[in-house]
């Protein structure tokens, strides 16, 4: 198979590609790029051959953008409903299922029918990636494309796909030719290690939902904005995933904290119960399963419930690690939401520095107070113990004086610790642009005061020279 891109050779016919580095062949956003608005020509210009190829590239470039998000929205589609099938065969299966029965084997040809859409829907997904990586090179040969990299990663995802369960065709071959009649459920009737690989490939389907995080990113606002990558490029930043994550966690924390545990809640609780189903303990049923789930996550433990099979305690396990790096989010979030901004920590210690002010204002005049009434206590020399009362007294003032005078100094430097910095830059920059202002200002009376220097001498010349010929027309015998 080979691309056909006519549309990517210069005038020349040669390539415009100058280096060959293994680095340029890997796409900076990991395949997923997304439409850049530039002009298409200047006004009043004639377009030349040149740039009409360019626009020619740039049309090219928009279109396989947009299949490509239809592709991506199309596989994850594809995806869940397989996914959904899944989770219905092996919901009804114990319950709806009966001897002689097609219904599973009808169910399982729906999952594999929708497996084979979604691995051609992968491949179209690549080979419009393939074309677009081509387009931004300007290259010819669509083998340059295919990196190790690029191509471990496809084999991958293949791989991941093509994962479904297919328990019921092996029950139709072992029971093809026997005349007993056998129910084609494999959750009942196959042997241990059928139900084992069952339950694997069931479990193992969830893994489709990386495909969440592709059409999330293709279909990202930021990823569309021309405004966001013209910054971008310019700032050398990779619209991956993970900045989109991030910005999602910026705008919308708590929401998309929420809709990821709710998911992962239930997704979670529906796989440990289909592992612990065949064991036929408490752990198997949905409601003991969200509660063994929950806890888990919270990392609580009651330990009143726990998992059996070594499938339910890998998912305990993952649903543990995950609920760490959840909980550890969620604290961030909660932290950043009760946090004070700069506006309001400038009016909550503007106002403690107030209080604490008119504390020390009264702490002095106690100190004082406590002072003249031992002054007066020595004058009219009163009995001691009155004199030891106002000693102590003074004592505890002055103590008192002390500690607020310290707490207002503490408060002073953690308020000036707080100046903000690009204010402060932003002071510094508008000083320094006066001062530049101030020199050329000073610079330009300099000049003008050098060149009327330079008038008055010349008049000074001028007017000595004309004293000189007026003397010597009055009296031509001086010389």
């Amino acid at each position: 198979m080979e691309i056909q891109t006519n549309s990517n050779r210069s005038p020349h016919g040669e390539s415009k590609l100058d280096c060959f580095h293994c680095d340029g062949l890997i796409n900076r956003n990991g395949g997923d790029t997304a439409e850049v608005s530039v002009p298409l020509s200047l006004p009043g210009k004639r377009t030349t051959q040149t740039e009409g190829e360019n626009l020619h590239r740039l049309r090219d470039r928009k279109f396989l953008l947009e299949d490509k998000k239809r592709l991506c929205a199309l596989a994850l589609g594809t995806a869940l409903l397989g996914i959904l099938l899944m989770v219905i065969h092996a919901e009804i299966c114990p319950f709806v299922y009966k001897p002689g029965s097609k219904i599973a084997l009808i169910i399982n040809c729906s999952i594999s029918l929708s497996t084979g859409c979604l691995l051609v829907l992968i491949i179209a997904f690549h080979y419009k990636d393939i074309r677009l990586f081509i387009i931004d090179h300007n290259q010819v040969d669509w083998r340059i494309a295919m990196t190790s990299h690029r191509v471990l990663v496809i084999t991958l995802e293949l791989l991941v796909c093509s994962i479904h369960p297919v328990g019921t065709y092996w029950k139709v071959g072992l029971y093809g030719n026997s005349s007993s009649p056998a129910q084609l459920c494999v959750s009942s009737h196959h042997s241990e290690a059928l139900l084992d690989i069952e339950l694997l490939l069931s479990v193992l389907m969830f893994l489709r939902l990386y495909l969440v995080h592709r059409a999330i990113l293709l279909h990202s606002k930021v990823l569309l904005s021309a405004s966001y990558r013209s910054i971008g490029s310019l700032n050398n930043i990779n619209f991956t995933f993970r900045f989109v994550l991030k910005v999602l966690m910026n705008k919308h924390p708590a929401r998309t904290l929420l809709v990821f545990i709710l998911f992962f809640w239930l997704t979670a609780s529906w796989m440990l119960t289909l592992c612990e189903r065949q064991r036929q303990v408490s752990t198997g049923h949905m409601d003991t399963a969200l509660w063994l789930i929950a806890i888990t996550f919270l990392t609580v433990g009651y330990g009143d419930v726990s998992p059996i099979t070594s499938c339910g305690k890998a998912v305990c396990l993952f649903t543990g690690v995950m609920g760490v790096a959840c909980t550890a989010m969620l604290v961030a979030v909660v932290t950043e939401k009760l946090a004070l901004n700069k506006g309001e920590k400038h009016v909550h210690y503007f106002m403690l520095d107030i209080q604490i002010s008119k504390r020390i204002r009264h702490a002095a005049a106690n100190v004082l107070r406590e002072c003249w009434l031992l002054h007066r206590t020595n004058i009219t020399k009163g009995n001691r113990g009155e004199h030891r009362r106002h000693q102590r007294c003074l004592l505890e003032a002055i103590r008192i004086f002390r500690q607020l005078r310290l707490k207002q100094r503490k408060l002073r430097d953690y308020v000036s610790e707080m100046v903000d910095l690009p204010k402060m830059q932003m002071i510094m920059c508008d000083l320094s642009a006066n001062w530049n202002n101030s020199y050329r200002e000073l610079e330009q009376r300099i000049f003008s005061m050098e060149q009327k220097l330079d008038d008055l001498s010349h008049c000074f010349q001028q007017t000595s020279e004309l004293l000189s010929q007026a003397l010597r027309h009055r009296n031509p015998e001086i010389r």
